[in-house]
């Protein structure tokens, strides 16, 4: 145990030594600040001013296609008098309006009361050359009051004076970082239940089950296992922010998240750690700590273990990345965008959160130190060994997908949970026992209940080995692609590591995709393929051991109308951004900074973020035969309906450019 928390001591050393933050569309690319100009008789003007970032450009609220648009509530208090009027420097470019400079869009009001609120919402679109960030919107509530009588009307450069219009860029920042700190909080407790962190829930409750010499004692070990928790989040996050916030610009590589969640290494690691741990509670050994921290903790009880719980925390952070990297990676993004505090309080609220379920899971344990032991100690203990066994898999899977192995398809991962699950069941039922057990003369109502849950997972599972989709598995389980045969359509045309990469190069060749779907591995051959065809390019940006990229497949993929379109009225391109296939040298790709990219994946991934700006998988946008972008990304949503308005929205844009 001592050489595997070594291991990833270094590994996680190597992780924040070589973190890094990489280009995407910033969160919002237009800052808008709002304000009245007061006349007589309850005349009112409110203006809003809007300042693209440097290197963007946004469109004039007279173009129809992409424009501006401003919406405002009904409100009694007020009378619109005037039509929106628009000033500022607004160029022709192909067809389009593009602003580049700030601009002022106005409306006048007459106000029918005293007091009035002025509710609303802007809308807006921006690009960055050829690459457009997803339409925006900011909604925005401006407090209105008649100046007195006596007063003359205020000018715009007054408008910060006792009668100033409230702003509405300052409302958005007050209210902007109460929403992002909500949004943390939520992804903090939904972490729990993805498939990298949850097989950590048994082996923390395992890990505390002594429990401690008093109830004081379990409940300070426990709290210091949440604070390791949020500081191995927030502290690492925080010095880097403080760096690039000093330095500026990137200062590392910009794969490093693929790098934990797919590289072999890491993956084999906690694959052994998840195995040993199920063989200690299956009563193999015990995992104890060195006799000399033990020593240390009998002289000093109030730290004693601590260094057990940090491995312990450390393991936790370092198995979850595979599901918290996309989160931690959009909250780094933060910090280049001149935003300082507002990453770190963020990321603080979602540490927080991910740690507290986990602090109250290593309470649990010490709780039942008051209850009377027996052998259903034991037992817990088992039955956490079973799910360890089936859930330290996933990272074996994850190795085995990514470097193309072939020794843990689908229906060979399905048989391992299928026999482990009937043994947990049969452990249950009293005709499994372990050394420390007692014999099961009879079953309680409890244990009844388990055995039926357990055994109806079973059966659920069995239909899987035959092609059965098992949507509620999805994320856990390899593709069906994988599979070596499904009922009903004979056996798969599985290939040797030689024949796939025979398939991914060679020009027009294509793979096989989720549900009887093909698509070319390369942009070129797509595009290619679709000049012959006529029909746009669905890019795909996935990856092997992406838990929600096979959601999507599942989910929104496999719904009819979604799976005709793609089937029908599109050229597929499937880009895998951590395939660790090498690449032919004729394939190999130069960075700006120098950097020969050789393997596929890292060849993708450095094609989504210069040509798309994303940095994370699923994402998915829609190209025209000559490859211009014609929807902005879609990201991870399981919304069908959603996707299927993204994919008609994707060929109406290629109808009206082609007329």
């Amino acid at each position: 145990m001592r050489i595997i928390s070594k291991m990833l001591i270094s590994v996680y050393a190597l992780l924040w030594g070589a973190l890094t933050v990489f280009g995407q569309a910033p969160e919002q690319t237009v800052t808008w600040n709002i304000k009245a100009e007061y006349g007589n008789d309850g005349e009112v003007e409110v203006i809003f001013e809007g300042t693209p970032l440097e290197g963007w450009h946004t469109y004039s609220i007279t173009d129809a296609t992409n424009g501006n648009t401003i919406s405002f509530e009904e409100n009694a208090a007020l009378t619109a008098t005037g039509d929106i009027t628009e000033q500022g420097n607004v160029i022709d470019e192909n067809g389009s309006k593009v602003i580049y400079d700030t601009f002022t869009i106005r409306r006048s009001f007459r106000m029918n009361a005293e007091t009035a609120v002025l509710k609303g919402e802007i809308s807006w679109k921006s690009c960055k050359g050829h690459d457009c960030a997803s339409p925006e919107y900011q909604d925005f509530e401006l407090k209105l009051s008649k100046p007195a009588e006596t007063a003359a009307a205020p000018a715009a450069e007054n408008a910060g004076g006792d009668n100033a219009a409230i702003t509405a860029e300052d409302n958005e920042k007050g209210t902007s970082i109460w929403g992002l700190i909500l949004e943390a909080i939520l992804w903090g407790f939904a972490m729990l239940l993805t498939p990298c962190v949850f097989p950590m829930v048994p082996m923390t409750i395992s890990f505390f089950m002594k429990g401690s010499s008093t109830p004081a004692a379990g409940r300070f070990k426990a709290s210091m296992y949440g604070l390791f928790i949020v500081l191995l989040y927030t502290l690492p996050i925080s010095i880097i922010i403080g760096l690039t916030w000093l330095f500026g610009g990137e200062t590392v590589t910009a794969d490093i998240f693929n790098w934990l969640a797919t590289h072999w290494l890491p993956n084999i690691i906690f694959f052994i750690v998840f195995m040993v741990f199920a063989a200690s509670f299956f009563g193999a050994f015990e995992i104890t700590l060195p006799s000399s921290l033990v020593n240390k903790s009998d002289r000093n009880s109030d730290k004693g273990g601590l260094a057990g719980i940090f491995f312990m925390a450390l393991t936790l952070v370092l198995v979850s990345f595979s599901c918290t990297g996309p989160i931690v990676g959009s909250v780094l993004i933060k910090s280049t965008q001149g935003e300082f505090w507002t990453p770190m309080v963020t990321m603080l609220a979602f540490s927080v959160a991910f740690a507290l379920p986990f602090t109250i899971f290593a309470m649990f344990p010490s709780l039942l130190k008051k209850l009377k032991s027996g052998s259903w100690l034991n037992s817990v203990k088992v039955v956490l060994g079973f799910i360890e066994v089936a859930l330290g898999f996933k990272f074996l899977s994850v190795a085995d997908q990514t470097y193309h192995w072939g020794i843990l398809d689908r229906e060979i991962y399905l048989a391992i949970w299928i026999v482990t699950f009937t043994l947990l069941g049969l452990y249950l039922l009293g005709k499994i026992r372990f050394e420390a057990d007692d014999k099961v003369e009879h079953i309680g109502v409890f244990r009844l209940a388990l055995v039926i849950i357990d055994f109806t997972f079973v059966v659920y599972m069995i239909p899987g080995m035959f092609g059965a989709p098992l949507k509620a598995l999805s994320g856990y389980l390899p593709p069906l692609e994988t599979q070596d045969f499904i009922i009903g359509s004979g056996p798969s045309k599985a290939t040797g590591k030689a024949e796939e990469t025979l398939l991914q190069f060679e020009s027009g060749k294509t793979i096989d995709l989720p549900h009887g779907l093909k698509g070319y591995t390369s942009v070129e051959d797509a595009l290619e393929a679709s000049k012959a065809s006529g029909k746009p390019v669905f890019v795909d940006i996935t990856g092997h051991g992406c838990v929600n990229c096979r959601e999507m497949e599942q989910r929104v993929w496999s719904a009819t109308e979604v799976l005709n379109l793609l089937s029908n009225k599109f050229e597929i391109v499937a880009l895998y951004t951590d395939d660790k296939m090498k690449l032919p040298e004729d394939k190999w790709v130069t960075t700006e900074n120098g950097k020969v990219l050789k393997d596929l994946g890292r060849v993708n991934s450095y094609y989504v973020r210069e040509h798309f700006g994303v940095n994370a998988q699923p994402n998915y946008t829609i190209l025209s035969p000559e490859g211009e972008q014609l929807v902005p990304v879609r990201g991870y949503n399981l919304d069908v309906d959603g996707f299927v308005e993204f994919l008609e929205a994707g060929l109406n844009a290629a109808e009206n450019l082609q007329n």
